[in-house]
Formats: C-alpha cells, sequence, structure tokens
C-alpha cells in the first residue's frame, strides 16, 4: 500500500480560502477544480491533507476558519516563504494590490508573473501555478491571496495591516 503524504502543500491553502469565499454556494470537486485550474484529483488530495491538518471538517465541506486564519498568520510565512526576485510584468499582490493598497503607501510593488500582465514588479511566486488566472476570475479570492502574500513577504507593517484585514475577511469579525 503506497504511502499517502499528509503535509500540506500551497495549494491546499487556496482551495481553502476559494471554499470560504463561496460561502454557503454548493459545489463539487470539478467546480472547484475547474475554478482553480487544478485537476480534480488534486482537490481530493487536498481536501485529505486539509482534513487530516484539522482545517476542514470531516466531510471535507466546511472550512475551520478559525484553525485556517491561525495557521495563515502565524505559520504561512514559515511553511511557505517567498523572496522578491527579479522585475517582471505580472498581476500586483502583497500590498501592491488591493485592497492593501488603499491602506498601505509604497514605492515598491509585488506581482506574479504573468505575460499579458499590466503591471512591472518585483516577482513573487504564487502559492500555486493557477492562482493568476483564478484570481482574475474571482476578485474576492484575488484578494484574500494578496493579503496571504504581504504576509509571506512584507514587511511588519505591511504584515500586520494584512494580518488584521485577513482576519476580518475570513472569520468575519
Amino acid at each position: 500500500m503506497a504511502h499517502l503524504n499528509k503535509n500540506l502543500k500551497p495549494q491546499d491553502i487556496v482551495i481553502l480560502l476559494k471554499i470560504i469565499v463561496l460561502k454557503d454556494t454548493s459545489w463539487f470537486h470539478h467546480t472547484l477544480a475547474e475554478d482553480l485550474g487544478m485537476s480534480q484529483s488534486e482537490i481530493s488530495q487536498s481536501l485529505n491533507r486539509s482534513r487530516y491538518a484539522g482545517l476542514i471538517d470531516f466531510t471535507r465541506k466546511k472550512v475551520n476558519k478559525i484553525a485556517l486564519t491561525e495557521f495563515i498568520l502565524h505559520g504561512i510565512a514559515y511553511a511557505f516563504p517567498q523572496q522578491p526576485g527579479v522585475l517582471v510584468r505580472g498581476v500586483l499582490t502583497a500590498h501592491a494590490a488591493e485592497p492593501l493598497n488603499r491602506i498601505i503607501s509604497a514605492n515598491d510593488k509585488y506581482v506574479w508573473p504573468y505575460a499579458k500582465g499590466l503591471e512591472r514588479g518585483q516577482a513573487i511566486e504564487p502559492l500555486y501555478k493557477s492562482v493568476v488566472l483564478a484570481s482574475l476570475k474571482d476578485n474576492s479570492l484575488y484578494e484574500l491571496l494578496t493579503m496571504v502574500d504581504a504576509i509571506r513577504v512584507g514587511r511588519v507593517r505591511e504584515k500586520e495591516v494584512a494580518k488584521k484585514e485577513l482576519e476580518k475577511r475570513i472569520l468575519n469579525v
């Protein structure tokens, strides 16, 4: 019998955030896969890892928002670290993107590399390769992912602002 890896992967966070964005809308593996540009088997394996980690319930439908928020606020920068790279064309992320760019004024821009992107900035590798296209289709998901990136790459002030905004959106506090 093959040993299944139960360690979280970056795409697990993307999938859980997408489920949160969907709120009470019913979803299926194939609809998540289509929305996120992933395969159905990736979705299924991810949900199993998330259930093992306690980030989603036994039915694999309801996200444990408190646990996910705690992981993002305190662990994501260590589990999936990122350093700004070379200047590239792409889609804004972290504190350079909405909603954080309305709160934080900064000269540096961070982008997810994307050939059709309209902005230039330092490259930030997204949590998963399909994040850019999935974000272009879903602004709520995009905003959550940019706040996660601010936690992954930002300085102290950017991280703190992102944490407060993300907590408000996920926990509805």
